[in-house]
């Protein structure tokens, strides 16, 4: 068995690493806009993952791979379709990380203009995040009717090879783009800011970030570990009368939770209306 990925960005570039975790070097290839690209990145995965495969366009990945991983931006898929149609029949297996783009609309541009049926093919939908650069992803998959048990177990174990995953309905997975998907970015946002906030009173900032960024991952870590709710969690943070309530108060005052729901409203208003 043999998975090629189409694109090795940010998203793109780590899965690939995944995967040679989960299916070994030799079982793992991919290709991007350009040879030269290709090439570079062959080179440097090389090093720690020999065996990889590097393929000079995504015409020949699909036609030497078992397992189609999109991994590129979804405004690009039309043109990635265009060079792959005549090899992408129903045998393969596609996997999908392209947020908005539902698997029936992948179905439909893989099926049209051939005798192919576009319920034929067997997507599994993913959502990601960049996390899974240091192996701590949040992943939520979904997978079409066509699409077996083990369809999706091979999936998973791909996913599981770079942090965490959920299997969910499609219809939930704009709602896990915001949750998962772009919200690192909210995140190293509040990190920065909060950084900010404490250079500003002398605490240098290299030290700033280091103090932030522990603290983020000790308050997730123990949301993951100790099952209690947040606002719970949050209440043993506040004694009365305190620091931490101080700080709580002015969170609200200016609006902190009401931002954070418009940017989901947003984030969801363009992942379920992208071309």
């Amino acid at each position: 068995m043999k998975i090629g990925f189409i694109g090795a960005g940010n998203m793109g570039l780590p899965l690939i690493k995944g995967a040679c975790k989960a299916f070994g070097n030799e079982n793992v290839g991919f290709a991007t806009e350009n040879q030269s690209l290709t090439q570079k990145i062959l080179g440097e995965l090389s090093v720690d993952h020999p065996g990889i495969s590097g393929y000079a366009d995504n015409a020949a990945l699909v036609s030497s791979c078992d397992i189609v991983v999109f991994a590129v931006k979804p405004q690009f898929f039309d043109i990635v379709v265009s060079q792959i149609k005549p090899l992408a029949d129903t045998n393969k297996l596609y996997f999908t990380i392209m947020a908005g783009l539902s698997m029936e609309s992948i179905q439909k541009a893989l099926s049209e203009g051939t005798d192919r049926k576009p319920d034929s093919y067997r997507i599994v939908r993913a959502m990601p995040n960049t996390a899974a650069m240091v192996g701590e992803a949040m992943v939520c998959v979904c997978k079409s009717e066509s699409a077996t048990a083990e369809d999706l177990a091979l999936a998973k174990e791909l996913y599981g090879a770079v942090g965490l995953c959920e299997e969910i309905p499609e219809k939930l997975m704009a709602a896990a783009t915001c949750a998962n998907g772009s919200s690192p970015a909210y995140v190293y946002m509040f990190m920065e800011a909060l950084a900010d906030s404490v250079v500003k009173y002398g605490i240098p900032r290299a030290l700033a970030y280091k103090l932030v960024a522990q603290t983020v991952l000790g308050s997730a870590k123990m949301l993951l570990e100790s099952g209690k709710h947040p606002g719970e969690l949050k209440d043993g943070v506040c004694s009365p009368g305190g620091t931490t309530i101080a700080g709580v108060a002015a969170l609200e005052e200016y609006g902190m939770r009401n931002a954070i729901i418009k940017a989901t409203d947003a984030c969801y208003e363009k992942a379920t209306n992208i071309k």
